[in-house]
């Protein structure tokens, strides 16, 4: 019989929370969903009337309203973060103060008010630019920027947090993409995917670098499936999380394929030649888990979005944009002090 948890998710109405959210509802769960809804309170309206679900509107380094949002919790997914390097360096103090400043009194919190299982979601961003094939749990982390460092420390923090009844999981996952109520339109595929079907052109800046993917759908999934697997199969385990290492140009095929001939590639050349290939075969091994879902399906699913009215103003719109939504937050609040 599946166990029913009462779970706290740090940053439930964002891009992959929005999606979690709901399905972790469907599975029976209770959620209390924590988050600043920096891109708009309507993000969860599909389930915002369910019985289940508590949404709180605050900031996750608010001692109050951390102890209120852990009432009850027996799980905790932390998904809360100033997400990607561009968005973090805008304000590096504010990055460090959420990102990592707050993650050691959330995990002593959710200790001490009961919670049995944490589930970590780190980045395969800190292991940073490595010359082997396939980038493995047990290589040294490099992580190249501050985002992917406090990732990296704030998987030592869990690590030392560890203690009996107190089951820690961290996952690193690839890159994903695909359709969210919450959209994000800055990542690979998905950015590819919106220029070509709404300009019919892809400038590809470098091309052979490979990126690991991720479908939305099967990230979701998997932070089910880390709430159902026994604690002595997870406990103080790290798992790679992709699926699909392909080429930026790899990637601008798979797009045009999907959107139609008539789409034009422009390559560009660049500085940043990142390219890494995670392994995701210790997850595999060890809890048999594996994606289903491709780097197409997500393309399929994103066109059909755009197709159906759900991502209104998708070129220009701010609110698809992590580092365009925080240049106006900041910009507002410094107007405000001025």
């Amino acid at each position: 019989m599946t166990q029913i948890w009462k779970v706290l998710v740090t940053g439930g109405a964002g891009y992959v929370g929005a999606v979690l959210t709901p399905k972790l509802l469907a599975a029976g769960h209770s959620v209390t969903v924590l988050d600043a809804y920096y891109f708009g309170d309507h993000v969860l309206s599909a389930v915002a009337d369910h019985p289940k679900l508590t949404q709180i509107k605050g900031d996750l380094r608010d001692r109050a309203t951390l102890d209120a949002a852990l009432i009850g919790c027996d799980a905790v997914i932390h998904l809360a973060c100033i997400s990607n390097d561009p968005s973090f360096e805008l304000d590096p103090a504010l990055g460090r103060s959420i990102n990592y400043d707050a993650f050691l009194p959330l995990v002593r919190l959710s200790k001490r008010r009961g919670v049995r299982r944490f589930i970590y979601a780190s980045s395969s961003s800190v292991y940073g630019i490595k010359e082997e094939e396939n980038v493995t749990e047990d290589l040294p982390l490099c992580p190249l920027t501050d985002y992917s460092r406090y990732k990296a420390q704030c998987e030592e923090v869990l690590a030392g947090e560890r203690a009996p009844g107190f089951t820690t999981l961290t996952l690193r996952p690839a890159t994903v993409c695909g359709y969210s109520p919450r959209l994000r339109l800055d990542l690979s595929v998905n950015i590819l995917t919106n220029l070509a079907y709404h300009q019919r052109e892809i400038t590809v800046f470098g091309g052979t670098q490979r990126r690991p993917n991720l479908h939305m759908e099967d990230m979701t999934d998997l932070y089910l499936s880390a709430l159902e697997w026994p604690s002595e199969q997870i406990d103080g385990q790290v798992f790679n999380a992709g699926w699909q290492n392909l080429s930026i140009n790899e990637i601008a095929d798979v797009v045009r394929r999907e959107v139609g001939d008539d789409v034009r590639i422009v390559t560009s050349p660049t500085n940043d030649l990142r390219s890494y290939h995670i392994s995701s075969e210790k997850i595999k091994r060890q809890l048999g888990w594996t994606p289903r879902r491709t780097v197409q399906d997500a393309v399929r699913d994103l066109l059909a979005a755009f197709r159906a009215g759900k991502a209104p103003g998708a070129l220009n719109d701010p609110v698809y944009s992590n580092i365009k939504t925080m240049q106006a937050r900041l910009s507002d609040a410094n107007r405000s002090a001025a």
